[in-house]
């Protein structure tokens, strides 16, 4: 392979979706649709800051397609957000719903802030703006937003609330991720880390590999990363390296992810954790291990090191860490990924839960929570195990021929109006 490795998101999500695409009799009308945008909403958001001034921030909302369902996605505040970004994002989420066949479309958003320079009361201004001009095109029944990177369950009661207001009722379920006190969801916090837990746990059994005393790596120490390192932990498994923005902490014998979650709490970094040494969060995806798992932001293992990545199975807790290229050097190396669309699909799968239950105003307990996102991961993990083999395709591309299947013959039978 020759030439620079093109990283934009959107690119490599075109990319994944055309290296899946082949395998199916899809006629250049139906591939052109599957692959574009339904729409790609701008906003500008001013808001009044605490010092009196006034700044603008520039947001994002994309539905990339509808034809299972409503729109569904999270919304992100980062620095470094873009639209094509978001394209990515929303067109990730239309597979990963596919997927695990819930009865949704993918949309995302984001706005360009760094949410840590900003106020409780900033945030708060700034969300509400943002969730009044993307009104027009979310609801229960339309595009239903949830937390993603820097937002949490408050930013949900805030847009549920902001957008309560205006239809003169309350609006549980335009959003998912919401607090437990205003019809958020039992298990909604940890869902992605406890979807990612139950197809590594199959991953494992398929590849013969023990579970228990096992050796991870977990890239990334946010909501997801920290909770599947404390889930892995709890099945015996050997936590030896985690990170987070500011750097990474090594440690062959094992880390306690409690003690790393404390120890974070209280000085706001991984790093100086007793009994670990520093190391970078490039060098924590080349650590010798039985299983990585990226939990941070997209283009983690690329053409330029995977070929260093030196685990038996990486599962994407994140969205989009691995390009298509490096899929390759991967795949021919025996090592097995469990894509994105797949491994974090447990967050969307009880968001869909959370949606179900504001619709009904029936609430289930956690334990039924964990009940029936343990069938549909377990459900879905062997679905696309099936459908790689098949194909005889690594684990990503039968996730990706499994879901555009769906979402293209729900296109067929509904057909295109008018």
């Amino acid at each position: 392979m020759t030439g620079e490795e093109n990283l934009n998101p959107f690119a490599v999500a075109m990319a994944q979706f055309d290296r899946a695409a082949c395998y199916l009799d899809l006629d250049d009308g139906l591939r052109e649709l599957l692959k574009t945008p339904k729409r790609q909403l701008i906003v500008s958001i001013p808001v009044k800051m605490d010092d009196g001034g006034l700044r603008v921030f520039e947001g994002y909302r994309v539905q990339h397609n509808v034809a299972r369902g409503p729109g569904k996605g999270g919304i992100r505040y980062h620095p470094d957000v873009t639209l094509d970004e978001v394209k990515a994002l929303a067109m990730w989420m239309t597979w990963k719903c596919a997927t695990v066949n819930l009865p949704y479309g993918g949309a995302k958003g984001g706005v360009r802030v760094n949410p840590k320079e900003l106020s409780r009361g900033e945030l708060e201004r700034l969300t509400r703006r943002y969730a009044t001009e993307i009104a027009p095109l979310i609801g229960p029944d339309r595009d239903i937003p949830a937390p993603d990177v820097y937002t949490d369950a408050q930013t949900m009661a805030w847009i549920m609330d902001t957008i309560s207001m205006f239809k003169g009722h309350t609006e549980l379920g335009v959003v998912t991720g919401k607090p437990v006190e205003l019809g958020g969801s039992h298990g909604r916090q940890e869902a992605t880390a406890r979807g990612c837990q139950f197809v590594i746990r199959e991953a494992c059994r398929m590849l013969g590999l023990p579970l228990t005393g096992a050796t991870v790596a977990v890239q990334g120490f946010g909501n997801a990363g920290s909770n599947v390192a404390r889930f892995l932990h709890e099945d015996g498994a050997r936590i030896i390296a985690l990170s987070d923005s500011k750097g990474g902490i090594y440690n062959p014998h094992g880390i306690d992810p409690e003690a790393a979650l404390e120890h974070k709490a209280r000085t706001g970094a991984l790093h100086g954790l007793p009994d670990t040494e520093a190391i970078t969060n490039e060098e924590l995806l080349e650590l010798p291990c039985d299983i990585l798992v990226p939990a941070a932001l997209e283009n983690q293992i690329t053409r330029r090191n995977a070929d260093r990545v030196r685990a038996r199975l990486i599962a994407e807790a994140a969205n989009g860490p691995t390009t298509p290229a490096a899929d390759d050097i991967l795949f021919e190396r025996g090592i097995t990924v469990i894509p994105d669309i797949l491994a974090n699909a447990g967050g969307v799968s009880v968001s869909y839960f959370e949606w179900v239950q504001d619709q009904y105003g029936f609430f289930w307990s956690e334990a039924e929570v964990r009940h029936h996102l343990e069938r549909i991961m377990t459900r879905a993990f062997h679905e696309v195990r099936a459908t790689a083999e098949r194909h005889r395709v690594d684990l990503r591309r039968g996730a990706y021929i499994l879901a555009i299947g769906r979402v293209a013959e729900a296109t067929r039978v509904r057909g295109i109006f008018p």
